[in-house]
């Protein structure tokens, strides 16, 4: 379990970010904190604002990081509107803010939360799926498994840490996931591009999540499958050297 490090500061937020927060954020409160791999943790959040809240798999979430203008989006696993709380799996990627924050939050820390809204909508989804995405697609995975069923979905991620990634989606009970170890030269996109063909004749629905440049990538493969914009959803967690993408 990472603990938090004796010069671990999180900053404080300032008086506009504190009248932002008190308008338009749900303050919350940090109940547990487990570890799942290195640098994984899935973290339960509560709050009386979470109550009878509406939530709909695939929504995101977004957390403060000390300052209404520094925040960064999960997609919750789970949502208890009876008891206030949900859970988030938070990748710490890089040295940013949100990665901070992921490292040294511990139960008992409050924090902010914006949402939930609108992201990737399940609903559009009818028939088969494939996901692709990498580490910070495991959310969005598990919580498309809670409203498809199993057999329906299709998974393949670009995964820095094969042996990690196989200890966070055992944690979660997540079966069946293709995991494509990350190569130097991104050969191991052609590798999951050569699984596509298949489910595209299949008419699936094919859901992009995670690096920008290898969302890019499986577009352009689809494309040259003739898989239609219309059956392609898309959203980038991010890209190397950006902050803040929602």
């Amino acid at each position: 379990m990472n603990m938090r490090a004796p010069d671990a500061v999180m900053p404080q937020p300032g008086p506009v970010s504190r009248a932002l927060i008190r308008m338009f954020m749900k303050q919350a409160r940090i109940v547990h904190a487990e570890a799942l791999a290195d640098d994984v943790r899935l973290l339960t959040i509560d709050s009386p604002a979470f109550r009878g809240v509406d939530w709909v798999p695939g929504q995101k979430i977004q957390l403060t990081m000390g300052s209404a203008f520094v925040a960064r989006t999960y997609t919750p696993i789970e949502w208890d509107a009876v008891a206030g709380r949900t859970r988030i799996v938070s990748y710490a990627h890089g040295s940013g803010p949100g990665s901070t924050w992921v490292r040294h939050v511990m139960p008992g820390d409050e924090c902010t939360v914006f949402g939930p809204r609108a992201s990737l909508d399940v609903g559009r989804v009818s028939g088969a799926c494939v996901m692709l995405g990498d580490e910070t697609s495991i959310a969005l995975t598990y919580a498309f498994r809670q409203r498809l069923t199993e057999s329906a979905v299709r998974c393949l991620l670009e995964v820095g840490d094969l042996v990690d990634t196989h200890e966070v989606l055992g944690r979660l009970g997540l079966d069946g996931v293709e995991l494509f170890s990350r190569s130097a030269g991104d050969e191991h996109l052609e590798d999951m591009a050569s699984r596509l063909s298949a489910p595209a004749m299949a008419e699936a629905t094919f859901v992009l999540t995670g690096k920008a440049s290898s969302i890019q990538r499986w577009r352009r493969e689809l494309s040259a499958l003739g898989v239609p914009a219309a059956r392609i959803m898309a959203k980038a967690y991010w890209a190397p050297g950006k902050t803040g993408m929602d």
